[in-house]
């Protein structure tokens, strides 16, 4: 069985953190409307949804990917790399240790989760705003007694590596190549993101199915040509606070 920890739509969203993106206005209720469907789309996978209460004090934490990364052998509770989103962790530690033994980013090394992309036995790690490389060499450290590499990759114009890249299946991804070195992901199949869509590399990986946008129909256009089929839900209104839909949960296997 697959579980997903996911958290409800902060009322304080509209004061959320922003890198790249200019603010605008958040419709507090689309955003939460888009937020069920996402969790009810999961769900219909036949995935046990835990879903952690609101907290007006953390705009950012509905983006629960950002707090760990889960594997099969441990968690890894991570140490966000903006100080407003460090108290986002001890609730999704707390949810994550009926699972799994945890492990903690210790200072100064500072890891958002959707700078990790997990291919098989390979790690990649964005070298963004948010990750360092102490944090880098902290999970080398963590992973290696488990047979996992961890590689940092330079990551630009983008918040996190999932912003960048994300795995359609085993040995293929789906690319942003200008803010990601694809020569780094040699052996894999890359499909590239129509240029005009930057920020349609990031779909969610559900078992065998594929999680994907709407608002990005030229590149659902390409994945659709290249045999792919997707189950498309509408995160726009998250998108506005640099969400995307690998972000708004952490799916991994009940062992």
């Amino acid at each position: 069985m697959l579980i997903a920890i996911t958290r409800q739509v902060s009322p304080g969203i509209t004061h959320c953190e922003l890198t790249h993106l200019q603010r605008q206005p958040i419709n507090l209720q689309v955003a939460q409307r888009q937020h069920a469907t996402y969790e009810a789309t999961l769900a219909s996978l036949g995935v046990q949804v835990h879903s952690l209460p609101a907290d007006p004090n953390l705009p950012d934490s509905v983006f629960v990917e950002d707090a760990a990364l889960v594997l099969d052998e441990l968690a890894v509770i991570t140490r966000p790399g903006v100080e407003s989103r460090r108290n986002e962790v001890d609730a999704v530690a707390s949810a994550l240790h009926y699972w799994r033994s945890l492990e903690w980013i210790q200072p100064p090394g500072t890891l958002d989760g959707g700078d990790i992309l997990q291919v098989e036995r390979q790690v990649y790690v964005g070298l963004s705003s948010r990750s360092n490389k102490d944090a880098i060499r902290q999970l080398q450290k963590i992973l290696k007694r488990f047979g996992y590499k961890v590689q940092g990759i330079p990551v630009a114009g983008c918040l996190h590596l999932k912003s960048a890249v994300t795995q359609l299946t085993q040995d293929t991804l789906l690319i942003n190549p200008a803010w990601v070195d694809a020569g780094v992901f040699q052996g894999n199949r890359l499909i590239e993101v129509d240029p005009g869509e930057a920020y349609a590399a990031n779909v969610l990986r559900v078992g065998e199915t594929l999680l994907y946008q709407p608002v990005f129909p030229r590149t659902l256009e390409r994945l659709q040509a290249a045999g792919f089929s997707l189950r498309l839900v509408d995160a726009s209104e998250l998108g506005k606070a640099e969400g995307a839909l690998t972000c708004c949960s952490l799916i991994f296997s009940d062992k």
